[in-house]
């Protein structure tokens, strides 16, 4: 046993995808709400980010050194009202949610962008990618940013390495046989999620290693902690379940927005991609068209199954009652929740789900899928399995037709995810931290 006193402040060494207001999807918003709770709570946390960093759209993360970084292309950030987290800036072009093939696609965008800059021709066909501070592909790249967070973490004094999904934990482990130091990994999604049974073998042998080298492994939900016992092996006593939170829209300083409109709004946000079920979504839309004409179906995300989805609505025959919106953020995100009559989550497989909570914090009634971690901790939502969509249908007709139903799922949903804090979340982190440190 170890001789760590529970009294002292914990150090984390946190490696994460993203940051608001640098965020693709709902890994920021957890990163954001866990590390401020963390920082409330007395943690010191270390936050590195592979981010290549344009401070004109920094809202809440500063640069400190805008106009020069060391050479690992490394710059240190600062958000104002988090005073115990330090962020670090890798130079890369990791993204969340990223495939190979993506990223092949915005390595020659930026190449394009590089070469227009200095007035060189814009085709780059053949041309080397050498030059510029990453690697060739995908993998190669997650592994060279492991080795720049390992040189990164030489430099800090930590306790605990706390690592958020695949594309650290090459780095986190790393850091680990480096330091000696306890191991945490954090799985918001598992290969199985994004890509169904068809995984990719090389994402599923990353993350399988990063779960196995974790002294502990967090789970988003009893959901994901079953995937990641029974498709990757890991010990079930070694998988803690920690749910997500919500940041209470309370703080939030949106202008209330007045719309007169005889139409009813409901919801889809979220990437557009085969894990969130947008398929599902549009055939259960037809099905109410089919009985209700003063409904719009909004659909607010971008992902690969976009124009697919755009097609798809045309071929339904509802095309002119379906908005494709594109990404959202801030602002527009609060707009559109306060638009909406019903928010639909069909996700295939959902680790967790946390727009869910926050359309019931801002008094939107939901309808989730049975496939979903947040329907663990969730009663007063409607519930139904993805492919069914004439019961998603129904429901959708139930909610939008009887105002007494929509008003008690209102109403009872803002009350319970009330009780859901990034608070409770951030203090067993703490225990799991500290369980880790006695225990090495």
């Amino acid at each position: 046993m170890g001789r760590y006193d529970e009294g002292t402040q914990v150090r984390v060494f946190m490696l994460g995808w993203e940051f608001p207001p640098f965020i693709s999807g709902g890994l920021g918003t957890a990163c954001y709400g866990l590390t401020k709770a963390l920082d409330q709570l007395g943690a010191k946390v270390t936050f590195v980010l592979p981010r290549m960093v344009d401070s004109r759209f920094a809202t809440h993360v500063k640069l400190l050194t805008p106009d020069c970084c060391n050479r690992r292309g490394e710059r240190r950030l600062q958000v104002d009202e988090l005073k115990n987290v330090t962020f670090r800036s890798i130079m890369s072009p990791l993204q969340p949610y990223a495939t190979p093939q993506a990223y092949d696609e915005k390595i020659e965008e930026m190449l394009r962008q590089r070469r227009a800059a200095a007035g060189l021709p814009g085709d780059i066909t053949g041309q080397s990618r050498g030059g510029l501070d990453y690697a060739g592909d995908l993998y190669r790249e997650v592994h060279r940013y492991a080795s720049l967070a390992m040189e990164l973490a030489r430099e800090e004094e930590f306790d605990v390495i706390h690592a958020h999904d695949w594309m650290t934990y090459p780095a986190a482990v790393g850091i680990a046989m480096m330091s000696g130091k306890p191991l945490v990994v954090h799985i918001h999604s598992t290969e199985f999620d994004r890509s169904g049974e068809h995984v990719n073998q090389v994402v599923y042998d990353i993350e399988r290693l990063g779960l196995q080298r974790a002294d502990k492994v967090i789970a988003v939900s009893q959901f994901t902690r079953g995937i990641v016992i029974s498709r990757y092996g890991i010990p079930g006593d070694k998988v803690d379940v920690v749910y997500n939170g919500v940041e209470r829209n309370g703080s939030w300083s949106a202008a209330p927005i007045n719309i007169r409109r005889d139409e009813k709004i409901v919801l889809f946000l979220g990437r557009i991609t085969m894990q969130k079920g947008p398929e599902y979504f549009l055939q259960a839309a037809r099905r109410v068209l089919e009985v209700m004409d003063n409904v719009k179906f909004v659909m607010a995300g971008s992902g690969d199954l976009m124009h697919r989805s755009i097609e798809l609505a045309a071929h339904l025959g509802i095309g002119h009652k379906v908005l494709f919106t594109g990404f959202l953020r801030g602002g527009d995100v609060r707009r559109i929740y306060k638009m909406a009559d019903l928010y639909v989550m069909p996700s295939v497989s959902e680790p967790f789900g946390i727009a869910p909570l926050e359309a019931l914090d801002n008094d939107v009634p939901v309808i989730i899928s049975k496939q979903s971690g947040v329907s663990e901790v969730l009663r007063h939502a409607l519930k139904v399995d993805f492919w069914d969509v004439d019961e998603m249908a129904n429901k959708m007709v139930a909610v939008l037709k009887y105002p007494p139903l929509q008003m008690t799922l209102r109403s009872h949903g803002n009350f319970e995810v009330r009780k859901l804090r990034w608070r409770d979340a951030a203090r067993r982190c703490l225990e799991i931290y500290r369980e880790t440190l006695v225990a090495v």
